[in-house]
């Protein structure tokens, strides 16, 4: 039994002193779940990075994914998508995943529904 304690500590202790590129990233991380979009409200505001939101521009908002995250939004409905920037936090309305800019909602025609079930794909 000491000799199984012995390697757990040591595994624990080898998985502790692991490089930093070892470790896990968001490359390849796809999430399904229900996107909504940003309303005019939210033109002009200052965002969670500190960028002013413009509602013309390729953004979104993840509650987790770092800012500058470029990934795939894909409406499941339709298969349209889109490429954006995370630049915010959000959403915070139930279970959401992804608020999307007024043009991103548009490129995946999810404007009239107010929410669609996407795909998101992280690139880089």
């Amino acid at each position: 039994m000491k000799s199984l304690t012995k390697a757990a500590l040591l595994a624990a202790l080898l998985a502790l002193s692991a490089p930093l590129s070892t470790l896990p990233s968001y490359s390849a991380t796809i999430i399904d779940g229900v996107a909504s979009w940003y309303g005019p409200g939210f033109h002009g505001r200052t965002t969670a990075s500190g960028e002013v939101f413009n509602t013309n521009q390729m953004t979104a908002a993840h509650k987790t994914l770092p800012f500058g995250t470029q990934v795939r939004v894909t409406n499941l409905n339709n298969g349209r998508s889109v490429v954006v920037r995370i630049n915010d936090r959000g959403p915070y309305h139930g279970s959401r995943v992804i608020d999307l800019s007024r043009a991103a909602a548009e490129r995946i025609d999810m404007i009239q529904n107010g929410t669609a079930s996407v795909r998101i794909e992280v690139l880089a």
